[in-house]
């Protein structure tokens, strides 16, 4: 199977890394933006601010009033959004061919205007709009503390990875204008900056454009360097979260291996085992054989500065997680002892093979081809590592699983997480 992404890469004078990747089957073209800076940039205190601006870099710059991103490109057939994760903020816009002008002249005027139409106003205003997010996504939702609990527990304060990626409530509200200011002359600059553009365009019309509406924006001073991290528990945690839910749910999280190495393969083909599909170990035995859970899920999170591995398990009505919690270690145990069979691994590898095919089937938005080509060039230095990236997963042994089984999870501290209904702390399961 050939996951070849052709592509001409270039690098403006301000230093943005340009990436272009001629399809020209659709009059369709993706232009798509990343910044080198998510949570885990935050130093600890003003935390929030990398998904704040993806509020923020709607909301109009100095030649695009406020509301009229969304509008124009709306006028023309097109979409945006925007994501943030503890390592990256990315932007995209898909549009059809003719309007790529437009594209890459809104993302210009944000990244290198923004600031002159930034206001307290502004700031008042989206800060608010985080807020609500939090209160919806995190305090008011089912199991919404959940991730911020694991993750505030698994990580020590003053990691990087600490603290949730929408921040919290009260730095968000101590936050000034002049913070804003600094964080974004600080991060959202050219030299910080990864443009992909893929879609019915050529090299020649790109470089053009890209020269005409970036080249002019200055380079900015060279960002922070992205320190190493410890990732180490040094005891089990045990933690028991009571909600309002009506049934209990089981998190396990353990320190893992950071993005893009083999033990990160080997892991995200162990989750598959687990939780992938009816026949899967885990979802077959606690979901069909003993029914004892709703659903479960696990996979493998790599990172910058390390990566998770995590599993959650919904129990039936009234169920107890201390037997999931056993039922989880078992099959872990089986695997580290008895390995994997040749023929379940080649299974894992062919789904996550069609997942990522499926996935570069579309040239633009979340984990399309443009998508993907800055997510290689960000985080390996290399756009065309798709086909490296699936012969790493080929490369797994069952051995490798066995042995990153044993070694990242048997072995080691990790955190159990049991959410359990208002008053029925019983049902939870013991710290390991």
């Amino acid at each position: 199977m050939n996951v070849a992404l052709p592509y001409t890469r270039f690098q403006l004078a301000n230093g943005l890394d340009v990436i272009v990747h001629e399809d020209h089957r659709l009059p369709l073209v993706a232009v798509n933006l990343w910044y080198r800076v998510g949570s885990g940039h935050e130093v600890p205190g003003p935390t929030g601010f990398a998904h704040l601006f993806e509020h923020l870099m709607f909301e109009g710059s100095a030649h695009v009033p406020a509301g009229a991103f969304d509008t124009l490109l709306e006028g023309v057939g097109g979409s945006n959004n925007g994501s943030t994760s503890t390592d990256r903020t990315n932007y995209w816009i898909n549009a059809p061919a003719s309007a790529l002008e437009l594209a890459l002249w809104l993302e210009s005027d944000r990244m290198g205007f923004l600031l002159e139409t930034m206001d307290q106003h502004k700031l008042d205003v989206q800060r608010d709009v985080v807020k609500n997010e939090r209160r919806q996504s995190y305090e008011n939702q089912p199991y919404g503390l959940a991730w911020e609990t694991v993750m505030g527990n698994l990580y020590p304060a003053g990691h990087p990875y600490h603290h949730p990626v929408i921040g919290s409530m009260a730095d968000l509200e101590v936050a000034t204008l002049e913070d804003v200011r600094r964080f974004f002359r600080t991060w959202y600059a050219p030299g910080n900056a990864s443009l992909a553009i893929a879609g019915d365009v050529t090299v020649e019309r790109a470089r053009a454009l890209v020269e005409r509406y970036f080249a002019e924006i200055p380079a900015g001073s060279p960002p922070p360097p992205v320190e190493p991290a410890r990732n180490e528990l040094q005891r089990a945690c045990g933690l028991v979260l009571e909600d309002r839910v009506q049934l209990a749910r089981l998190h396990l999280a353990w320190h893992s291996s950071e993005h893009y190495t083999d033990e990160d393969a080997a892991l995200s083909l162990l989750a598959q085992l687990l939780t992938d599909g009816k026949s899967s170990r885990l979802y077959r035995r606690l979901v069909y054989d003993e029914q004892c859970a709703q659903d479960v899920t696990a996979w493998q999170n790599g990172a910058l500065r390390g990566g998770t591995f995590e599993i959650e398990i919904t129990a039936k009505p009234d169920g107890g997680l201390a037997e999931l919690d056993d039922a989880v270690r078992e099959e872990l145990g089986r695997v580290a002892r008895d390995g994997v069979g040749a023929d379940e691994l080649a299974r894992a590898v062919a789904q996550l093979e069609a997942g990522f095919v499926q996935s570069l089937e579309r040239v633009g938005g979340f984990g399309g081809r443009a998508d993907q080509l800055n997510e290689y060039a960000v985080f390996t230095g290399d756009p065309g590592y798709a086909t490296e990236d699936l012969e790493r997963h080929r490369r797994v042994t069952p051995e490798q699983v066995a042995e990153a089984a044993r070694r990242r999870l048997l072995d080691a501290h990790g955190v159990v997480l049991s959410v359990v209904p208002e008053g029925r702390r019983e049902l939870a399961a013991e710290s390991r």
